[in-house]
């Protein structure tokens, strides 16, 4: 799945496409390095980045040490997260066989999608001090997000960042293959899971729930 095929705009909304899409290189190309059309920069994942990893760290009381990234494309958290912190574990998860290919091995990603991500839970080798799903899950049917988020939740040892559009937000960028969904049924979703809000797209499962006050957990629904 892509890292970040969308952005929010104060534009119009394209109506959906249901054309089945690949994820190869041209489709890379298109969304993330051709200046004309992409919607992410390095410098915007970095602080992505620096913002997630400090929300873990101050609710851990420690450095984050492992991060898993579900949905990582071609892998554009992990050189910030190596660089924030040199010595970080890091797993990608991909369904793009060209993202394996090229990638795979040098960069630590390995094939699976967020609905299947149970069949190699025990390989990944949990509990993660972050679990990264980043602008994959509006393009998750339903019966793939709630397993998938059953197996995050699973997983989860310390912050997930789950960042997902909804039916409410004015956004641009790849509407192929979109599952609408209001903010409502993501709540209800993850709270299904097990999940609790701590704002800034992040969530927190058994293992930190008790360490967060009641106003910093969101509303949940």
């Amino acid at each position: 799945m892509p890292l970040h095929a969308l952005e929010l705009t104060r534009g119009n909304v394209a109506a959906p496409a249901t054309a089945k899409k690949t994820y190869d290189r041209a489709y890379f190309d298109r969304w993330y390095r051709d200046p004309r059309v992409r919607v992410a920069t390095a410098a915007a994942v970095a602080r992505k980045v620096h913002l997630v990893v400090s929300i873990a760290e101050a609710l851990l009381l420690r450095r984050v040490r492992s991060v898993l990234d579900v949905g990582c494309g071609e892998g554009a958290w992990r050189a910030p997260l190596k660089k924030l912190r040199p010595g970080i574990r890091y797993i990608g998860v991909d369904s793009s066989e060209y993202v394996i290919a090229r990638f795979g091995k040098r960069r630590g990603i390995r094939m699976g999608t967020f609905g299947a991500l149970g069949r190699i839970e025990r390989s990944l080798r949990g509990p993660f001090d972050v679990i990264v799903c980043c602008d994959v899950l509006q393009y998750v049917p339903a019966l793939d997000l709630t397993t998938g988020l059953r197996s995050v939740a699973k997983l989860l040892g310390g912050v997930a960042y789950l960042e997902a559009y909804t039916s409410g937000d004015a956004v641009e960028g790849d509407k192929r293959a979109w599952h609408h969904r209001s903010a409502a049924e993501y709540r209800r979703a993850f709270g299904g899971a097990g999940l609790a809000s701590v704002g800034m797209h992040c969530w927190v499962g058994d293992a930190l729930r008790e360490s967060t006050a009641e106003l910093e957990r969101g509303q949940q629904s």
